[in-house]
């Protein structure tokens, strides 16, 4: 049996089957013509050979792999340029994936893990975009002229162990990939790591706050301002890019905590991953006066964090520090590390700092192998795929098998099933909504529960309880939540969705216009808020202006409901077209389960508009 070691590119046509009812004939012959007029020259001519066609999809394979990721990104250049010069109607949408391995050889044929894994990227890469496996972005990350997001361990069919998994940028661009658009921030891990950054200023001498620009648009300017980045994997393996965002997502979560440092978001300072710049420059784009960066590294039992805060006006350190942990307990991290950057930010870590950090935080008996599971379930969460969902609530599954009760894992298994409805994933919402509700009351059952797990099972009780319906109660869990972290932007951007459905518009209007002016970066997630406070105003065309902005979760429903009391249903019925792209299965009765508005005629109306722009209806909840 002969082996060898080959780059193996797979590529399909996402939704072929559907594409073939509509048009048979049309479909067969236009991806006939991209066979032949792109596939087949480009992989030719990048030194490449197909040695399987499979309806729509084909298998080909290269002696370098430089040329294979090349390949791939001219033939997503050339699929986007062709359909941009036909109907919406008639675009083929291609996925790619590619892998580095031995094959096995068969005459023309290839067989083998090598080919297995490529197959399986390919299904995880987004519409029109590229997913490669660790290897490959590792062989040419230094040779070409695009880089790779990392997407985490991600457990595959039929393949035993986890494949790395990365994603292509193209022209300094991620492919579209709606994760990004999607990312929620719910971690709270990062007290450790923040404790040790704000003591660091203290130690300093300072003693002033620093000051924010005359455009900051946070907060006042004597408040200290600062921008925590995703800490660098330095793993051997390199596959603890969930750890370093998680990490660094905790530390945001928990400086939203105190009122008196402002802090950029999760969706702004990440922006800035895997790019090396100046630290000046990132400061002045971002308005902030410091900037939080550092490095995981995992062996064994032992995690290594390095972290370090920097004055963002003269690039100079003014504290670093190394911590060690191993065994079980993480929050011995989190308090150290949290400790020194709340007093090195304020510059008055005393014991009233103290003691108010230890009454927001708080400790439980959480270990570092449970929170490794949290970590990984919480980055699949974040990408708020259907797939993504799914796998967050396996993790989570997992880890309880080896964690048996606990609040951490309990409480972010309940979130993917409250995703599943929300997001327009689910076969069963009642179902998935009732399991929610009981996880969460199980967490919030435990009389030594971490007040940040805490945080989460009220903010998601809160959604819960809007869904029942409950508004009063929903309202005085949703406040619990924002009481744990009152700067956040994003939490206040969430609320202002419950308080719409309470019948409250005006406040949830202030909510998100408040998010606005601490976080401008979430304008994709406050926008989609803002879009159904507008419709439930009556500004339709407020509404259209903002939910144009965002493709968040049901955003292109509810822009098909401005856009039908605008008379425009061409633009309502494109809209719903988009959502069902990415929720195939999306109906007004899944829709109508993931909202509950205390006059229920804003819903009846809604519901109208929805089918009069194509939405299915599907079974009556």
């Amino acid at each position: 049996m002969e082996r060898k070691l080959s780059a193996i590119l797979a590529a399909d046509v996402v939704g072929y089957s559907a594409l073939m009812e509509q048009d048979e004939a049309g479909t067969f012959d236009r991806l006939q013509a991209r066979r032949t007029e792109l596939f087949e020259p480009e992989i030719a001519g990048h030194h490449g050979r197909i040695f399987k066609l499979m309806g729509d999809g084909l298998l080909a394979e290269f002696g370098s792999v430089v040329d294979a990721v090349e390949c791939a990104v001219s033939l997503q250049r050339g699929m986007a340029e062709r359909n941009a010069s036909v109907s919406e109607q008639e675009r083929l949408n291609v996925r790619i994936g590619i892998n580095l391995g031995e094959v096995i050889i068969d005459g023309d044929d290839r067989y083998g893990e090598g080919v297995n894994v490529a197959a399986r990227l390919e299904q995880l890469a987004p519409e029109g975009g590229i997913c490669v496996s660790g290897k490959v972005a590792r062989e040419v990350g230094k040779k070409l002229a695009f880089g790779f997001e990392p997407g985490g361990l991600r457990k595959v069919k039929n393949i035993e162990e986890p494949v790395d998994v990365y994603y292509v940028y193209i022209d300094g661009s991620p492919l579209p990939r709606y994760s990004r658009r999607r990312g929620i921030v719910r971690h709270w891990w990062a007290i450790a790591l923040f404790a040790g950054l704000v003591a660091a200023v203290t130690a300093a001498g300072i003693t002033q706050y620093y000051p924010l620009t005359a455009t900051s648009p946070a907060t006042s300017g004597a408040m200290p301002a600062v921008a925590v980045l995703p800490f660098k994997d330095l793993s051997a393996e390199r596959n603890l890019e969930y750890l370093g965002e998680g990490i660094a997502s905790d530390v945001i979560a928990i400086l939203s905590r105190f009122s008196d440092i402002a802090v950029v978001s999760r969706t702004s300072s990440f922006a800035y991953e895997d790019k090396e710049g100046d630290v000046r420059k990132i400061g002045k784009e971002l308005s902030v006066g410091y900037v939080v960066e550092g490095s995981v590294r995992k062996e064994g039992e032992r995690v290594r964090i390095v972290a370090e805060l920097i004055d963002a006006g003269t690039g100079e350190h003014v504290w670093a520090d190394r911590f060690d942990k191993s065994g079980t307990d993480p929050w011995a991290l989190q308090d150290e590390l949290t400790g020194k950057i709340v007093g090195a930010m304020t510059g008055e870590w005393g014991a009233i700092r103290r003691a108010d950090y230890s009454h927001a935080w708080g400790k439980d008996s959480t270990n570092l192998a449970e929170y490794d599971y949290y970590l990984r379930a919480e980055s699949q969460l974040n990408l708020f795929t259907k797939e993504g969902v799914e796998q967050s609530g396996e993790i989570a599954q997992q880890g309880l098998q080896v964690f048996p009760g606990s609040p951490l894992l309990t409480v972010e298994l309940g979130w993917s099933h409250w995703l599943k409805v929300g997001l327009l994933y689910s076969s069963d919402p009642q179902a998935d909504l009732q399991e929610a509700g009981r996880l969460a009351d199980k967490v919030l059952s435990n009389k030594n529960l971490s007040p940040q797990v805490g945080r989460l099972a009220h903010w998601l009780r809160a959604w819960l309880l809007t869904l029942k319906p409950d508004h009063e109660a929903a309202l005085a869990e949703m406040n619990k939540a924002i009481a744990a972290a009152p700067y956040n932007a994003f939490t206040l951007t969430d609320a202002g969705s419950i308080f719409l459905q309470a019948g409250e518009p005006e406040k949830a209007l202030e909510l998100t216009d408040t998010a606005a002016a601490r976080d401008p970066g979430l304008a994709w997630f406050f926008n989609y808020v803002r879009g159904f406070v507008f419709i439930v105003m009556g500004r339709n065309e407020d509404a259209v202006e903002v939910l144009k902005t965002t493709e968040f979760a049901d955003a292109p429903l509810q822009l098909a409901i401005a856009y039908e009391r605008l008379g425009q249903q061409t633009e309502a019925q494109a809209a719903v077209e988009r959502m069902l792209k990415s929720a195939p299965d999306a109906t007004i009765a899944s829709w109508l389960q993931a909202w509950h508005f205390r006059d229920p005629s804003i819903l009846r109306q809604a519901a109208v508009d929805l089918k009069r722009a194509g939405l299915p209806d599907g079974r009556t909840p």
